[in-house]
Parts: structure tokens; C-alpha cells; sequence
């Protein structure tokens, strides 16, 4: 049976926007599914048919970038104006997991990826783990390793400042999430 993802996120300057085509790219190598990157820019309207996606997707993927420790303002303008579905509980029971990027290695992402979880969880949405072993934590691993910002609540990648997107985020990082697509595309076949 076909399943429905939909990878909705906001990017200030392409990063973010990099990390969520990866976990796009992950999805598509699995069978049966149909994925679609929204960007929160065109969900400005509350009739845009990019809603009526939302509402039809067995997962939604979230991701924003992390600014100043917390998600982005204009992923936060997409979380209020879901609230409509939230009074119907229009997502409950759907699949969800979440991504950000942000220039510092740590930069505080937990926080953001706690906030995807918490809007997850409001909505009544079951939430995927990143399900990747943390790597870049011995003497025998290397900054080239999957998973190597050791994250396990989702996806986390970090790109330096001051290089645009084709130079960030790293290439362990966009593996890291096109791996993270792919767990993803399989629990959507396994649970939903």
C-alpha cells in the first residue's frame, strides 16, 4: 500500500533546506512512497492544497533550523496556524519526526528537536527516533561517521556560518539524514 510522507520545513538560508532534501532522497529510495517537501512558506494560506497533503500524510516529517536555541520564528507562524487541526485532532495517530541544523556543533538543537516533539505529541502524532548509533565518539571514529553529532531524538546537522548552502552541512550530516529518510519510509510501512 502506497504510503503518504510529507517533509514540511522552514530554511533562512538553504541549509536546512539541504538536510530536509537528504531526508526527502532517504524516503523515495523505499517502495510505495510518495513524499513531498513543503516548505512553511507555502502554507501561508489556510486553503493551500499543500494543507490538504498535510492532512492526507500518514507521517509528517518536521524541520526548522535552530536560532538563538530555539526552532525559527517562521516554523513557529506554521505551528500556530495548525491549531485548527489540533482542536479537530485531525493529525492524532499519524507517524511524525523531526530535523534541524544550526552553525554551532551543539547549538543547542536538543531544545528544538524537544519543541518538534512536544508540537508532535499536542497533536496526538506517535514520534520516530532517529534509530542511528552515535558516531565520532572514540579514537577509532572519525567526524565522517553517521549520526556524528550523537543526536537520538532526530535528525541534527550543523553547517558553518560563513558558508552557504553548497558548502553545508556536511556530507556526514545530509547521510545521516538520508538514512534517518529511509527509517522513516520503513516505519511508515511497519506501524501506520
Amino acid at each position: 500500500m502506497n504510503k503518504k510522507i510529507s517533509v514540511v520545513y522552514h530554511s533562512g538560508y538553504g541549509h536546512t533546506q539541504k538536510q530536509a532534501e537528504a531526508i526527502e532522497a532517504g524516503i523515495a529510495g523505499h517502495d510505495s512512497t510518495e513524499v513531498k517537501l513543503i516548505p512553511v512558506s507555502h502554507l501561508t494560506y489556510s486553503n493551500s492544497p499543500r494543507w490538504e497533503f498535510l492532512d492526507e500524510s500518514d507521517v509528517i516529517v518536521m524541520g526548522a533550523p535552530t536560532y538563538m536555541g530555539s526552532l525559527s520564528a517562521d516554523f513557529k507562524v506554521f505551528m500556530e496556524q495548525s491549531s485548527s487541526r489540533w482542536q479537530e485532532m485531525k493529525w492524532a495517530n499519524k507517524l511524525s519526526a523531526g530535523f534541524t541544523n544550526s552553525g554551532s556543533q551543539n547549538g543547542d538543537k536538543q531544545n528544538s528537536l524537544m519543541q518538534l516533539l512536544t508540537f508532535a505529541a499536542q497533536h496526538g502524532m506517535l514520534w520516530i527516533n532517529l534509530c542511528q548509533m552515535p558516531g565520532n565518539n572514540s579514537s577509532t571514529s572519525s567526524i565522517d561517521d553517521l549520526n556524528r553529532l550523537g543526536a537520538s531524538l532526530g535528525a541534527m546537522a550543523q553547517s558553518n556560518v560563513d558558508v552557504g548552502p553548497d558548502d553545508g552541512p556536511t556530507q556526514a550530516d545530509l547521510e545521516t539524514a538520508k538514512a534517518f529518510g529511509l527509517y522513516i519510509a520503513q516505519c511508515a510501512h511497519r506501524w501506520n
